[in-house]
């Protein structure tokens, strides 16, 4: 069972006044890097709400989810990641500039596998993310804080 967020005091607490400013940075980076997505996928479930504030923040209305498994609690992870129903349509996405957000790149995987899938259809994919651990095997064009753990 999943202990309440104060049980790990040793872990940043996400508040919704940090995560505004973590989307504002994100939103400002990707502005500065001359580089715009055309659509917008957020990765359920924790990347579903950055995507709609960088949405906003930055004017893509184009939006959409991919449901992505792989922790099944706090610390806990399937051998590898699995991609749940309803599938996005990956053929929307063909020439469009795609940028995917999701709120860790902790293994990498989700990331790696969301990523590798919808580039066989998109013109372009980055990724952007709230936190970058060292751990992980796929490193994000746009990152708000990296972790040293």
């Amino acid at each position: 069972m999943t202990q309440p967020e104060w049980y790990y005091p040793d872990r940043e607490n996400l508040t919704w006044e940090v995560f505004g400013e973590a989307s504002r940075h994100l939103s400002q980076e990707i502005v500065d890097s001359g580089w715009f997505p055309e659509l917008i996928v957020g990765v359920a479930r924790g990347g579903l709400i950055p995507a709609g504030a960088i949405g906003y923040a930055i004017g893509v209305k184009e939006m959409g989810a991919i449901n992505v498994e792989f922790y099944t609690d706090i610390g806990e992870t399937l051998p590898e990641p699995v991609l749940l129903n309803p599938q996005l349509d990956t053929d929307s996405l063909q020439g469009k500039k795609v940028l995917v957000v999701d709120d860790v790149a902790d293994s990498g995987k989700t990331l790696d596998l969301v990523v590798n899938l919808l580039a066989e259809t998109a013109a372009e994919v980055k990724s952007a993310v709230i936190y970058t651990k060292p751990t992980t095997i796929f490193e994000p064009d746009f990152s708000w804080k990296k972790t040293d753990a």
